[in-house]
């Protein structure tokens, strides 16, 4: 059994290191290229920055958990990373929608893109997208610490919201309400607004030329694939826990936890890294010249 804990948590420690080379390469390329320096990119680097956050608010503690046997957290502790997990998981959907945004005023309006996208516009929609998220994420925990917990035992590996509040012997309605309203935030009106968007993207695709198409597919498909993905993960994560916990294998529950939490952050950067040319280039020479270094040290 011990020799089984240290084989998973070797295995979560690997997860966690290639989440860290992933994303930082992205950043680095982006941050390091001033050829790389616009509105689409530095949303990429934000997303990765936002995958680095959530991985680690969930897989250093897991490790430590897994290496050293522990099979508790304090209630600071638990709440703490409530707020990173929770957080994590907001702005990675609105942090998503900006970027819908974004190729909406690219594709839509490329005359005043320059203009409306400007860096001080990236800055702000990039603050709007977090403090959104971080007001609505405290109000909830301010609701759910005055509770009164009658239970300490949690369905998940990590700490949720929702996993503290079904503890609680007090009246949870308001609880579970504002719960649904965040939840229908994300899931509902922030998909509602990148959908309107890719609306709109498709309209003027269908009046352009082949090439334009083309063009546009190619800098829209790694935002698509990134959006269904996550979403579709949300959507089965926040249904399977609020509704038919026990109808899951625990199995499947767990790998459906982590992968919430590790699939983002490793898919995210693979798929930006790969499918845009671009950043591809920059990273094989990031990598190439700090290979020539080290060489050259030796």
């Amino acid at each position: 059994m011990t020799y089984t804990r240290y084989i998973y948590s070797v295995i979560v420690l690997s997860v966690y290191m290639m989440i860290i080379l992933f994303n930082c390469s992205v950043i680095a390329s982006v941050v390091l290229n001033k050829s790389l320096q616009e509105p689409m990119y530095l949303f990429i680097s934000v997303l990765c920055i936002n995958g680095l956050y959530g991985s680690s608010s969930f897989f250093p503690s897991l490790f430590v958990d897994l290496f050293f046997k522990i099979d508790d957290i304090s209630y600071v502790g638990c709440v703490t990373q409530v707020f990173c997990i929770h957080t994590y998981l907001g702005c990675e959907m609105t942090i998503l929608t900006v970027m819908a945004y974004d190729r909406y005023v690219c594709i839509c309006n490329p005359l005043r893109y320059n203009n409306i996208m400007s860096f001080t516009s990236v800055a702000k929609l990039v603050v709007l997208a977090w403090m959104y998220t971080i007001v609505l994420v405290s109000i909830h925990i301010v609701l759910t610490i005055r509770l009164t917990l009658c239970d300490r035992i949690i369905l998940k590996i990590y700490c949720d919201n929702w996993s503290i509040v079904r503890l609680s012997c007090d009246d949870t309605t308001v609880n579970n309400g504002f719960g649904l309203f965040i939840a229908s935030t994300f899931i509902v009106l922030m998909p509602i607004l990148i959908i309107c968007s890719y609306i709109r993207i498709l309209k003027v695709c269908i009046r352009s030329s082949k090439d334009f198409r083309a063009k546009a597919l190619q800098t829209c498909t790694p935002h698509i694939i990134t959006i269904t993905n996550y979403a579709s993960n949300l959507l089965f994560e926040l249904l399977m826990y609020r509704f038919i916990p026990s109808e899951f294998p625990f199995e499947l529950r767990m790998v459906m936890s982590v992968q919430l939490l590790a699939g983002p952050p490793i898919i995210n950067p693979l798929i930006y890294g790969l499918k845009m040319k671009e950043i591809r280039i920059r990273i094989v020479q990031l990598y190439h010249i700090q290979s020539i270094k080290v060489n050259n040290n030796m």
